[in-house]
């Protein structure tokens, strides 16, 4: 089991550590001028989304569902790469002023839309499991997030929304909005039933929807969304937590699992802090932002995705030695 468990987390891991070295050169490199949204951005491409492509699964004898799963796998990477020339071209080598920005994004657009279609293919072909509808609403949602980078990239004006608008949508769909939904899927394969549990889920998918509506049109209803989005991750934090210290067996995924939800708990403590801090210190939202966007992206998603992909690891051993041990 242990063999198997190893080779399990090495397929899992190993297709994204390209994209992690190009990842930490953008983050630490000075030549590379980015914006601090196109480098979380960049992180969602080459890190965040291949993740969560190891968490999917697919019918075996559904071929459609296993065509789309298989451009996915082979499609991201070069994606991720347009995006990347999408945002070096318009930010660092002066093309902004014509369309080409927004024509290399088409390719993260058009993977984008593979992982909806999946979504929407999971939702289909799981339709009495509420776990696998939320999974499925947080790839649609990751679509979303494709169109409004690609509307970044061309700085266009849609619904009096300005390009920055444009970035921030981008980035709330390839991290909240997508992420959560998955995390609380992700909840779902291994929780036993719960009543409450199918309410968390359709909460979480409106929620997003109401938060972008929100930063568009309607600050009091962005307000409602981050509320409600805010109060399902802490139900899921905290069940989560009792869940794993009543199953000890899962250590690697325990670390990773413990310290996600302890990123999110900061982030709440520093934003209840923060008035006080902001007076005692003479800060401004601006010095907070990238503190609240690396405790949200390294902290809450980076660490709740590697936690799930070794959990989904050791639970796929363990059923492997059980079928071995039943033959």
């Amino acid at each position: 089991m242990h063999r198997f468990s190893k080779h399990l987390l090495k397929s899992s891991f190993v297709p994204f550590l390209p994209g992690a070295i190009l990842i930490i050169l953008l983050f630490s490199l000075d030549y590379v001028q980015l914006q601090l949204v196109e480098k979380f951005l960049l992180f969602a491409a080459f890190i965040i989304v291949p993740l969560v492509i190891v968490l999917l699964k697919y019918d075996d004898k559904n071929t459609s569902q296993r065509m789309i799963y298989t451009a996915i796998k082979r499609f991201h990477f070069p994606a991720a790469l347009l995006a990347l020339a999408s945002v070096m071209s318009s930010t660092m080598w002066g093309w902004q002023g014509i369309a080409l920005p927004g024509a290399l994004s088409l390719g993260w657009l058009v993977l984008t839309l593979l992982l909806g279609v999946y979504g929407i293919m999971t939702i289909i072909v799981h339709k009495g499991k509420i776990a696998e509808w939320a999974i499925g609403a947080g790839l649609v949602y990751f679509f979303i997030g494709g169109l409004w980078f690609t509307l970044y990239q061309y700085q266009w004006t849609v619904f009096q929304a300005t390009p920055a608008t444009h970035a921030l949508s981008s980035i709330h769909f390839h991290f909240s909005s997508a992420i959560v939904p998955i995390f609380i899927g992700m909840l779902g394969r291994i929780m036993t039933k719960r009543s409450w549990y199918p309410w968390i889920v359709v909460v979480d998918i409106i929620g997003p929807i109401l938060i972008a509506i929100g930063m568009i049109v309607s600050k009091p209803l962005e307000y409602i969304g981050v509320a409600l989005f805010a109060c399902n991750i802490v139900i899921y934090t905290t069940y989560l937590l009792t869940y794993l210290k009543r199953n000890p067996l899962y250590k690697r995924a325990s670390v990773f699992l413990v310290l996600s939800c302890l990123a999110f708990y900061t982030v709440i403590v520093i934003s209840m802090f923060y008035p006080l801090l902001k007076r005692r210190f003479a800060l401004t939202i601006l010095d907070f932002i990238p503190v609240y966007g690396a405790l949200h992206a390294f902290g809450f998603v980076l660490c709740g995705l590697v936690g799930w992909v070794y959990m989904a690891s050791s639970m796929d051993a363990r059923r492997g030695k059980l079928a071995y041990e039943n033959r």
